[in-house]
């Protein structure tokens, strides 16, 4: 056999020190980063070179692969029906790793592993070692897989998830599913913990959403079964905006609010965030967590029976428990304190909900039609003639589908591009009995006119539809000027055939957003952000006062939200709030003998916040992004950055991970045959937080 040189994951790193057992010390020879292992366990070294090296770590896998196929080449090239080579290779022999592994508690084959009855599949092939880079790197990606997808772990042990396994890479040893959702799974989650805390230690502000969840575990498991998500938005060093799942609790056997308060303080607590909060977005307590709000009667890719059922199970808890969930109403808000406020996507759904609440049967059996018409037209005509033609119900795919059932956005958008095809439609059906009437038309036209700004409202601060392209953090700054518009438009809109819809909706805006135009939070979320200013503002005068009344509070105290626990205070205490939170303009004293024949400048008379708002105000607006250009200004203004660095970490959005809990309460319902997750909340605590792990 050829001479075939040795590979060693070692070979990208320099030994420094080596003592008892194998423990090793070692350098990163491209960035010198200090790692500690042991020799027969490499796996911290593989994983420094995919996260830090990746060309390195392509490399090194590249020399194993050939490595592999050189020694598969050779053996086979030595007697090739040599009954005794053949025997080696079925037993093991020679340069082959087969052999039990031990995970998790228990030991799998690898041969057994493949699945009983197809041990003969494997026969021949060289597996993988346990700590082989490519058997890691498998058994991550199907780690990502149910993260992303939430599924169970016994997912691996299904016969054609093996077989898949096996055809594309028979060298691969599938883990056992108890040693996937019991250590691999909770490791990934105490890493993303570990990021989360390093993180926290230095943000310069934060705050905190509390999202809550009833009934995701179905009836059968009691009505006051659900989750308690908790998600800091905080501002890096960097002035980099960030969101970070802190924790995903089940609350199994009773949900209080003096329950949920504690382990939302316990949360707090853990990740040294407690007292720092600048504001707590959270609903009043207990919400049958955002009742799904859909257009009456329009059901799209789904069943009208299982859409009855839903909306009989949403208004059947309203009964006989809203009085001892009022009892616990003071708790919530005394228990979250001043600093809580409502969540502005959700006032704004529920608004769009009262509105369609009151409008007449008319409409309801006006949009099961079209919802009629619509499942018709997309089972019967092919998909390439209906794209960009139906808006996100056809491009959407599955995820669009599943989402079109619950969010009255996209069942508007469905709606209005049925409507703007609906004579190509009628031409390619043969269902007449389907086709809308002038009448109808007319109707479903008043309906997305009317409901039209509230569309674009939801667009600009709802979140979700961001959750694959990662984070995207909308601030309050755009609530102000939101209500403002709906407001015009209501005011002026003509709806002739609907007035019960157009009268509920105004109401609804009064009583859910009207107060959000005297808030000094709004007022000065929206006046700090460089594109709005007091453009808006009907009485420049008061709401400049407004500004200036919160700026010196916030500047001349130093509340709760600005003390930093004992933990967070080193090594990052010059990056914290409490000590200097804006960077020094400059890096180096000046040597004082050295340099003493250089005239000291004259020291800037600082700026009153008068004076600072003064300045500010007299800029014209620009459309650059708000945090980086108060991270620009912050020289010029320190007083007012001081307030908007906090006031833009607040959320007008719901959190990623409500998206994805309904998302879950959607696919995971029991009855619908999907198996629920053993460890539900460390799958979605990690699709939550994957950009921490896995970008």
């Amino acid at each position: 056999m050829a001479s075939i040189s040795k590979v060693s994951i070692l070979d990208y790193f320099n030994i420094v020190f080596e003592g008892e057992n194998g423990k090793i010390e070692s350098n990163c020879k491209a960035c010198g980063t200090r790692i500690q292992a042991k020799r027969s366990v490499t796996s911290n070294f593989v994983t420094h070179l995919k996260r830090k090296h990746q060309a390195m770590y392509d490399e090194f896998v590249k020399k194993k692969d050939m490595k592999r196929e050189a020694y598969s080449s050779s053996s086979s090239s030595i007697h090739p029906y040599s009954s005794a080579s053949l025997h080696s290779l079925a037993n093991g022999g020679g340069h082959r790793c087969n052999h039990s592994i031990t995970a998790g508690g228990g030991g799998v084959g690898v041969v057994g592993g493949i699945g009983g009855g197809r041990e003969g599949a494997g026969e021949g092939v060289t597996k993988f070692h346990r700590h082989d880079p490519r058997q890691v790197l498998i058994s991550e990606a199907i780690a990502k897989m149910l993260v992303q997808d939430l599924q169970p772990a016994s997912l691996v042990d299904l016969r054609g998830f093996r077989e898949l396994l096996q055809l594309l890479e028979p060298r691969y040893t599938p883990e056992p599913p108890r040693y996937l959702h019991t250590q691999l799974l909770p490791a990934y989650a105490y890493q993303a913990q570990l990021a989360t805390r390093q993180a926290l230690a230095s943000a310069l502000s934060l705050s905190l959403s509390v999202s809550l969840w009833r009934g995701l575990l179905g009836t059968t498991a009691g009505a006051n079964t659900g989750y308690l998500g908790v998600t800091c938005h905080f501002l890096s060093s960097d002035w980099q905006m960030r969101s970070a799942l802190l924790a995903c609790l089940p609350l199994v056997g009773g949900l209080s609010a003096n329950r949920v308060l504690a382990e939302f303080e316990e949360v707090c607590v853990a990740h040294g965030v407690s007292g720092r909060a600048f504001r707590v977005v959270a609903d009043p307590f207990p919400a049958e967590t955002h009742p799904s709000c859909r257009l009456p009667g329009f059901c799209i890719h789904g069943n009208p029976g299982d859409d009855a059922e839903e909306e009989e199970e949403e208004s059947g808890d309203e009964g006989g428990e809203r009085e001892g969930e009022v009892e616990q109403e003071d708790w919530w808000e005394g228990g979250l304190g001043a600093g809580r406020i409502d969540c502005f996507c959700c006032s704004l759904g529920q608004c769009v909900r009262d509105g369609l609440l009151s409008s007449s049967p008319l409409l309801s059996s006006t949009l099961a039609k079209a919802s009629s018409f619509y499942n018709y037209v997309t089972s019967a005509v092919p998909h390439d003639k209906l794209v960009g033609l139906l808006g996100g119900g056809v491009e959407g795919g599955v995820g669009g589908r599943r989402a079109g059932e619950r969010d009255w956005a996209v069942q508007l958008k469905v709606l209005r591009g049925l409507l703007d095809s609906a004579e190509f439609l009628e031409d390619v059906s043969d269902r007449a009995d389907l086709v809308l009437s002038g009448q109808e038309v007319a109707l479903l036209r008043e309906l997305t006119d009317t409901l039209e700004p509230f569309t674009e409202a939801w667009d600009m601060v709802h979140t979700h539809r961001q959750v694959r392209q990662g984070d995207r953090h909308v601030s309050i700054s755009l609530a102000l000027p939101c209500v403002l518009g709906l407001r015009k438009h209501l005011s002026e809109c003509v709806s002739p055939q609907l007035p019960c819809l157009l009268l509920g909706l105004s109401q609804a805006v009064e009583r859910r957003l009207a107060p959000i135009l005297e808030d000094p939070l709004y007022v000065t979320a929206t006046t700090l952000d460089p594109q709005f200013k007091l453009t808006w503002s009907s009485d420049p005068d008061w709401h400049r006062q407004v500004l200036l009344d919160e700026v010196t509070k916030h500047t001349q105290t130093q509340g709760p939200s600005m003390e930093l626990t004992p933990q967070a205070q080193s090594p990052d205490a010059a990056l914290s709030p409490a000590s200097s939170p804006l960077p020094s303009s400059t890096s180096l004293s000046r040597p004082c003998k050295l340099f003493s024949f250089i005239k000291q400048r004259p020291t800037a008379q600082a700026k009153s916040v008068e004076q600072e708002l003064a300045g500010y105000l007299r800029e014209e607006p620009t459309e650059e992004e708000p945090l980086h250009y108060w991270r620009r200004k912050t020289i010029d203004f320190p007083q007012l950055s001081q307030v908007a660095k906090r006031a833009f970490t607040v959320p007008a959005g719901t959190s990623t991970v409500e998206t994805i809990f309904n998302l879950a309460r959607h696919w995971l319902q029991p009855g619908r045959g999907r198996a629920l997750p053993k460890n539900l909340e460390t799958l979605i605590y990690l699709k939550t937080n994957y950009r921490l792990l896995w970008t």
